[in-house]
């Protein structure tokens, strides 16, 4: 079993700043990119942010310069700092992990429940 686990979801005033955070947990071989998708009301799931095991990183335009995404790979984690928050940007944050659960096995992608994230005007 894998578990992808978020938290550091809430509301917050235009303006503000919310850091997410993801472990993944249980029995794998091996993690390759950890990332993060949105979606709002009404709005398929779109990319926020992923990064490689390698340090590769890919921000939606829609939030570049405003959302740092970063992880550790000695914790299994993946955290997602937000900064300059928009009212936009409200929607619930699903962290995703690709990984192989054994050596030379398919990988595959894993998701988390999500965390509401709510900004204000």
């Amino acid at each position: 079993q894998v578990q992808l686990v978020e938290s550091g979801g809430g509301l917050v005033q235009a303006g503000g700043s919310l850091r997410l955070s993801c472990v993944a947990s249980g029995s794998f071989f091996r993690i390759y990119t950890m990332g993060w998708y949105r979606q709002a009301p009404g709005k398929q799931r779109d990319l926020v942010a992923d990064i490689s095991s390698g340090d590769t990183i890919n921000v939606a335009d829609s939030v570049k310069g405003r959302f740092t995404i970063s992880r550790d790979n000695a914790k299994n984690t993946v955290y997602l700092q937000m900064t300059r928050l928009e009212p936009d940007d409200t929607a619930v944050y699903f962290c995703y992990a690709r990984i192989t659960r054994v050596e030379r096995g398919s990988w595959r992608n894993y998701w988390g429940q999500g965390t509401q994230v709510t900004v204000s005007s």
